[in-house]
């Protein structure tokens, strides 16, 4: 099998592929052997029937055609990875040349026109350098990780003054739209301040005493009725406010491991500078890659994915005929691919491999945030196909974390920044491979053993 690549522009190429009758003669057999158990011919045992007869009754062209789409893909893969391409998307395939179309020559010859990677140069990782906003941990930001906890050990006092911001009320809703009553709900608990009840309902009941009610216009949230303008009366039964514990030593035994209120309080500081060196993280990744896009440029991207991905996400949603929420869509597929293009290249620049144990360790996250039973959710990811996008996605993650380590990361003050207790270190990076090496000497060892053995 030879192929030629023809390239059509930055996004898109011509690939055609040309099959002797030795390379297609495999195909051929199989086609002749399962088309053959298919059918029943007199005289013959199924599967048993010469290829002769076989043509005679089917015809010579089903075969090959049954030939052809059994044995494409792995053609059109062998032919990918000989000239080193990167498709996106499905190939559009014309068979040029069937066998018997010239006398004499048995052979078959396709074209895959096909999307691919454009090429990016992307500068050394190295040479970078990202700025992110510093780490300051403020007495306000203490306070408030104290005050938290505190609200965990609160217990609810009914006052008997007008409800205010953040206190808890006990109110009974009764929504009418067009005269009609469509919703109604008794004693449900409700934080001011909240807002994931009715739109404008912080509003209303702010002021109200128990016993009060009011009523206001607003859309209504979720049921037959969403997003329809109702009239609802809502009912003020109760008004409490949370009463905090006081922050002193028998407040940090009772919340914490801790004795004293200041152990507790050095230990919320300690807490506070690791979250926000995980936001500095975070922040230091979007830099980054607004560096390299900076650095790149504008570049295309291949165009029939982003006509493809739109079409689904606007078919999903019913909006196929929103002209503008169609070009919300495209700009953001365009930006989404075009970040995807650069990490994609980057973890190629920097060799990125994917261990079975962080594919592994991505895939139980994943199913933790979604509730699932761990085995049944890669069952899932493996039955749609989706595991190859899954590596895709953590190589990306883990080429981001590679590129930091080698990058100058400085906050806007120039002062050098560590990350290494987020994104780990070059030495860390060094000891991995120690490990994969001597894990890799432990199994030829073994398997030396085994022979040995036998």
């Amino acid at each position: 099998m030879t192929s030629a690549l023809e390239k059509i522009d930055d996004t898109t190429v011509k690939l055609t592929v040309t099959l002797t009758e030795e390379d297609l003669k495999p195909s051929l057999d199989h086609a002749y052997q399962h088309v053959g158990e298919q059918v029943t011919i007199p005289g013959f045992r199924k599967g048993k029937v010469p290829p002769r007869i076989l043509e005679q009754r089917v015809g010579k062209g089903a075969i090959i055609e049954h030939a052809v789409n059994d044995g494409l893909p792995g053609w059109y893969s062998a032919a990918v990875e000989e000239q080193g391409i990167r498709p996106f998307g499905q190939p559009e395939v014309e068979v040029t040349k069937i066998p018997g179309a010239v006398e004499g020559d048995e052979g078959l010859e396709f074209i895959a026109t096909v999307e691919i990677r454009p090429e990016v140069n992307l500068p050394a990782a190295d040479s970078l350098t990202v700025t992110v906003e510093p780490i300051e941990v403020s007495d306000e930001d203490v306070q408030a990780r104290l005050d938290n906890l505190r609200e965990r050990f609160g217990s609810l006092k009914t006052v008997d003054r007008p409800a205010a911001d953040r206190d808890f009320v006990t109110i009974d809703l009764s929504a009418v739209v067009d005269g009609n009553d469509v919703d109604s709900v008794q004693g449900t608990s409700y934080q001011i301040g909240e807002g994931n009840m009715l739109e404008g309902l912080d509003e209303a009941i702010t002021g109200l005493s128990a016993g009060e009610e009011t009523t206001y216009e607003g859309p209504l949230a979720a049921g037959d009725f969403a997003g329809q303008t109702a009239t609802i009366t809502v009912k003020v039964t109760a008004v409490k406010e949370r009463e905090l514990p006081e922050a002193d030593d028998d407040f940090a035994q009772l919340a914490s491991e801790f004795d004293t209120i200041d152990e507790l309080k050095a230990d919320l500081v300690e807490q506070t500078k690791r979250i926000k060196t995980n936001n500095q993280a975070m922040e230091a990744r979007e830099k980054l890659l607004q560096v390299l896009t900076e650095a790149v440029g504008e570049f295309s991207v291949p165009q029939k994915v982003i006509e493809a991905e739109v079409h689904q996400h606007l078919e999903n949603e019913n909006r196929l005929e929103d002209d503008e929420h169609r070009a919300e869509v495209t700009t953001e597929a365009h930006t989404a691919l075009r970040t995807q293009i650069l990490l994609d290249t980057l973890a190629d620049d920097l060799d990125i491999q994917v261990e079975q144990q962080e594919l592994l360790d991505y895939l139980l996250n994943a199913s933790r945030q979604y509730g699932m039973d761990p085995g049944t959710f890669i069952q899932q990811i493996e039955q749609a196909g989706q595991i190859p996008a899954i590596v895709a996605e953590v190589a990306r993650s883990k080429a981001t974390a590679f590129a930091l380590r080698r990058a100058t990361v400085v906050d806007t003050a120039g002062a050098a920044v560590d990350l290494s207790a987020v994104i780990g270190s070059l030495e860390d990076e060094s000891a991995e491979s120690e490990i994969d090496a001597d894990a890799a000497a432990a199994m030829v060892a073994e398997a030396a053993g085994e022979a040995d053995a036998k």
